[in-house]
């Protein structure tokens, strides 16, 4: 579908406009502002909005970007912009279909024609939210992974009508912001990552059902085995490395074994039954105090940035 998007401008010279200032909102305007761009994260909670500046200050002080704090503004709605500036919004809200159609829906009228609209969204394709919009050719999805500001990569999701210009223009946008964005051309459920994602959860989980390893022994083969070589190089790569012979054969002996199930294992749906959550509930497959997750997130904090200093050398250079 054609549309009257041009292609962005360097996020130096371009305004963008994040609606909702959660975690993720947040963590989407600390990748804005550390590659100049000036960011306006709409967010109608008073407290979580006055939290915003200091947050995204501190995670720039990290990289020693703190300077482009001052390209942080709040709004507490839609109408405080001023939208003949804006290139590019990026929705961070809620994950319910209905309120992110009235948004882009609201869109049509207030966004610039040339203005890129893009969806967070994990659980809902654009061609859903876009349904019957005229915007819809420059609707693209732009999934990012928690926490958004120190896993590089970014998806960027094309629906059934999105301009694919639009596409390449915002991959271009977001490399330039330091990201690492893959295109992902039709907007399947889960995307690229999380389809990858689930279908090793999927084994994992059957193994738990099936009594074959614990939780701990399937967390530990995945972080200290072939999980760690991902580090180096992705399942594609790792094939020219070992040979794809020695990898064909090996499928073909375990591809007949694999769980093949159209549902979640019965270790997650009974958990998620019961009210063992995870973290948020105290316990999930492991036990939970406020003490312990504190400990987990600091060290899980930790080991991400330290993976970050490693790949550094490969991201793209941030390009103001």
């Amino acid at each position: 579908m054609q549309t009257d998007a041009k292609a962005l401008p360097n996020p130096g010279a371009a305004h963008a406009v994040v609606v909702g200032g959660g975690t993720m909102g947040a963590d989407v305007a600390v990748v804005l502002t550390r590659a100049a761009c000036r960011t306006t994260v709409i967010e109608s909670n008073t407290e979580r909005a006055a939290g915003l500046p200091a947050r995204v200050a501190e995670n720039l002080k990290t990289i020693g970007r703190e300077a482009n704090a001052s390209l942080l503004a709040t709004a507490p709605s839609l109408d405080e912009v001023d939208w003949s500036t804006v290139d590019l919004v990026i929705e961070c809200i809620p994950e319910r279909l209905d309120i992110k159609q009235a948004l882009f829906a609201d869109l049509v009228r207030r966004a610039r024609p040339d203005a890129i609209l893009a969806s967070n969204s994990s659980s809902f394709p654009i061609s859903a939210i876009g349904q019957g919009l005229e915007t819809r050719g420059r609707m693209l999805g732009l999934h990012f992974f928690m926490p958004a500001h120190l896993v590089p990569l970014v998806e960027v999701v094309l629906g059934e009508a999105s301009d694919n210009a639009c596409a390449d223009s915002l991959i271009a946008f977001m490399r330039r912001c330091g990201s690492v964005p893959v295109k992902v051309k039709q907007d399947l459920p889960g995307f690229l990552a999380n389809r990858l994602q689930h279908a090793l959860s999927r084994e994992a989980f059957d193994l738990i059902d099936r009594g074959i390893a614990s939780p701990e022994d399937v967390d530990a083969a995945v972080r200290f085995g072939f999980g760690f070589r991902f580090l180096a190089a992705g399942p594609v790569m790792q094939r020219d490395h070992a040979g794809i012979d020695v990898h064909a054969a090996a499928g073909a002996t375990m591809y007949p074994t694999f769980c093949n199930a159209d549902h979640p294992a019965r270790c997650l749906t009974e958990r998620a039954a019961d009210g063992r959550y995870g973290m948020k509930a105290g316990e999930g497959f492991y036990t939970w105090t406020p003490e312990t997750i504190a400990a987990e997130r600091a060290r899980y904090d930790r080991l991400l940035r330290a993976g970050l200093d490693l790949i550094n050398p490969e991201l793209p250079e941030i390009q103001p």
